[in-house]
């Protein structure tokens, strides 16, 4: 693990507010379907590197209070530096990324002191998440004491197809699917316990929610926007970059 010292801090969120979660930010993809060597956390969308969207997205919302990067030894130094320049107010830790997700993301949360009562685990490849994203779903756990985990999701909007080697089986209904994002958000007890079970049984979950779900746990899905996409080919850079550019936009006018 690498060394879990606290970046500076800044000040500045309402005394009101509670601050009552953790933001896991997994950074470890290699980013080979971008046609790069570097990793993925360390392209740079409009001047800024893909990771640190997340990250200063997690650190406005009012309620995380800690986060923790999950990268790769080689994006270390760079990430830092591009940290050490930004405003945020939530204390920030690194961890080293897992030959998996599901261990990068046990690298992250053990890192979250055990009486932080949420974490949010959150793909350092979806640049375009917003603040009130994750203070929805936390909203949501809050809400409701009988859920472990809720999830931003949309519903589905194509029809989708059942197949066997390319041969239509059947035609499900469409209402009952929805398109799983990030953050997903856990009662940080509740998903300890699911990745210690998975570990345990020999499962690799390449989604947190599927771990809670098999350990029993319930998970919802919270409206998010389809913004929200995961970085994975050169065309999503390119969306990405445009949508960036519209929301700075509109912030600016607002403002101004």
């Amino acid at each position: 693990m690498l060394a879990p010292e606290t970046l500076p801090r800044r000040q500045g969120l309402a005394a009101s507010v509670a601050q009552d979660a953790a933001c896991v930010v997994v950074c470890g993809g290699r980013g080979e379907r971008l046609g790069l060597r570097q990793g993925k956390a360390l392209v740079p969308i409009l001047g800024m590197p893909m990771a640190m969207w997340s990250v200063q997205a997690a650190a406005e919302a009012p309620s995380i209070d800690l986060i923790v990067v999950v990268c790769r030894q080689d994006d270390d130094r760079a990430l830092r530096r591009a940290l050490a320049s930004m405003p945020y107010s939530a204390d920030i830790l690194f961890a080293k990324a897992g030959r998996t997700r599901q261990s990068s993301v046990a690298a992250g949360l053990s890192l979250v002191p055990a009486n932080m009562p949420y974490v949010c685990i959150h793909d350092g490849a979806r640049p375009l998440v917003s603040p009130e994203t994750f203070e929805a779903t936390l909203a949501a756990l809050r809400e409701d004491s009988s859920l472990s985990g809720a999830i931003a999701a949309y519903p589905a909007t194509d029809t989708l197809k059942v197949c066997e080697r390319g041969v239509i089986n059947y035609t499900p209904k469409r209402s009952r699917f929805w398109c799983a994002q990030t953050p997903q958000t856990f009662r940080t007890r509740h998903l300890r316990e699911a990745l210690a079970e998975a570990v345990a049984e020999g499962w690799d979950f390449t989604d947190d929610a599927a771990a809670v779900e098999r350990w029993g746990g319930t998970v919802i899905c919270v409206p998010s926007s389809r913004d929200n996409l995961k970085i994975t080919v050169p065309e999503d850079l390119e969306m990405a970059e445009a949508l960036l550019t519209e929301r700075l936009s509109r912030q600016w006018d607002e403002e101004f």
